[in-house]
């Protein structure tokens, strides 16, 4: 099972799925794991997949990997509104499934808004 640690100490992921937020939101989730357990990852991790693009919201999703033998992973996944997530998030069948991530895994999950940066960035 996956440990969990939240990305920012002072406003946790459950704070953040109460937010009435309007639009689309991004969950960012940073994994750690040993290198001897990548593939249980992966496939821990297309488990769940496969589970929340059924859900309603559901945009899309994209893990990246980091480089030079480091056992760092992002995944990226767009969603309609946290009230989506929040839903899909909390589904029973989803939270039996964080059992199958490797013991050496830690995920930590947090909701974010795309923003403008004047001359950089569009809303």
């Amino acid at each position: 099972m996956a440990k969990f640690k939240e990305l920012n100490d002072i406003v946790g992921l459950a704070d953040q799925m109460q937010s009435n937020e309007d639009g689309s939101i991004i969950l960012i989730n940073v994994f750690t794991v040993d290198p001897s357990d990548v593939d249980a990852l992966l496939t821990a991790w297309q488990h769940d997949a496969t589970f929340m693009r059924k859900q309603p919201g559901y945009i899309s999703t994209q893990m990246h990997k980091a480089i030079g033998g480091s056992g760092t992973f992002v995944n990226y996944a767009i969603w309609e509104s946290v009230e989506s997530f929040r839903n899909a998030f909390t589904q029973p069948e989803f939270q039996k499934r964080i059992a199958a991530y490797p013991e050496s895994a830690v995920a930590s999950p947090h909701l974010f808004k795309k923003i403008g940066v004047n001359g950089f960035c569009v809303a």
